[in-house]
């Protein structure tokens, strides 16, 4: 094989090699569609595309749709919202899904409500389509001590004025729910509730309890209402059960306190009696006394002696219980 035989392979290999990494570059068949769309995109808008590692199928696609739908858009404006982070397919469905409905939403309030992390097109289909929220069984307690139980359905309607910066579902739920215990709450029976079930939506729907959220409430329906316990028959049981206890303890304590005072006593009698005999035992000595000294003579002695000895026995004789005297006799 001679030497230009091998040069114009080396070209051709060249050539081949050149026009594989353009195509691998450069989305020919992607610009190719662009055209036959309607969407004017030059070829070094693509180039451009890849060197900012933005993947131009994810632009393209969605301008091409947009286009379609007879909205008013460039390559910049997606292009710049893919950089930032967004779903440039989401946010170009929402428009289109916007202008189907006649509703006003631009393109930059769109993609803000996508950067800030809600889905924009399930927002716009709510507001064509407005979507129920079921709350949990709410528990409310009457002036009369009736439990009652309401389960609400409430009816909402996104707002896109307010979904940047506006409350979830979660903040409508607990405001209902704080509505329905208010208006529980207020009733004087429990019976004018169950009654008109009506009361309490009305009631609620008239605090404007969709301010500041992302919602438009349009209804509020009772799906379900129950009655639970006597909540005031529970608490006044456990206050009686709590007075029946307090007045146990006071109760003890009196006890307690006489048992004390009880013992006081008989520690005092054995004091007066310890003293008692302490007394008795000075009369010997003092008898002793009045001996040595002549106070008293052998014969005064003998007499308290007899007179001592006399009274014993009459002690005794009335301690004998009346069976042993009757049997004596």
């Amino acid at each position: 094989m001679d030497s230009q035989t091998l040069i114009l392979l080396a070209i051709v290999a060249l050539a081949l090699i050149v026009l594989a990494v353009f195509f691998t570059f450069v989305p020919i068949m992607l610009w190719i569609s662009a055209l036959a769309s309607g969407v004017k995109v030059s070829i070094f808008t693509l180039i451009g595309m890849r060197l900012r590692r933005v993947i131009p199928s994810r632009v393209i696609n969605p301008l091409i749709k947009s286009v379609k739908a007879g909205l008013d858009l460039n390559t910049n404006q997606l292009e710049s919202h893919y950089l930032a982070g967004g779903n440039v397919d989401r946010v170009v469905n929402a428009l289109i899904a916007a202008h189907r409905a006649n509703i006003e939403l631009s393109f930059e309030r769109c993609a803000a409500i996508d950067l800030a992390g809600r889905d924009v097109l399930e927002a716009v289909q709510m507001s064509v389509n407005p979507k129920v929220i079921e709350t949990p069984f709410i528990a409310g307690v009457a002036m009369d001590g009736i439990e009652v139980k309401a389960k609400a359905r409430i009816t909402v309607r996104a707002n896109i004025d307010r979904l940047v910066g506006g409350a979830g579902e979660d903040t409508v739920i607990a405001r209902v729910g704080e509505g329905i215990v208010s208006t529980i709450g207020s009733s004087k029976d429990h019976k004018k509730v169950l009654e008109n079930p009506d009361l309490i939506s009305q009631t609620v729907l008239g605090k404007g309890l969709d301010s500041g959220t992302a919602f438009e409430i349009l209804s509020i329906d009772i799906a379900d209402i129950d009655i639970g316990k006597n909540i005031g028959a529970v608490l006044q049981t456990d206050q009686a059960e709590a007075d029946k206890n307090i007045a146990q303890a006071k109760a003890e304590e009196r006890r307690a306190m006489a048992v004390a005072l009880e013992q006081e006593m008989r520690a005092r009698v054995e004091e007066m009696r310890a003293k008692v005999v302490e007394a008795e035992a000075e009369v010997p000595l003092a008898m002793s006394e009045a001996l040595k000294k002549g106070n008293i003579g052998v014969m005064d002695y003998m007499n308290y002696q007899n007179i001592s000895a006399d009274t014993k026995m009459r002690d005794s004789i009335g301690e004998l219980p009346k069976d042993s005297n009757e049997e004596e006799e």
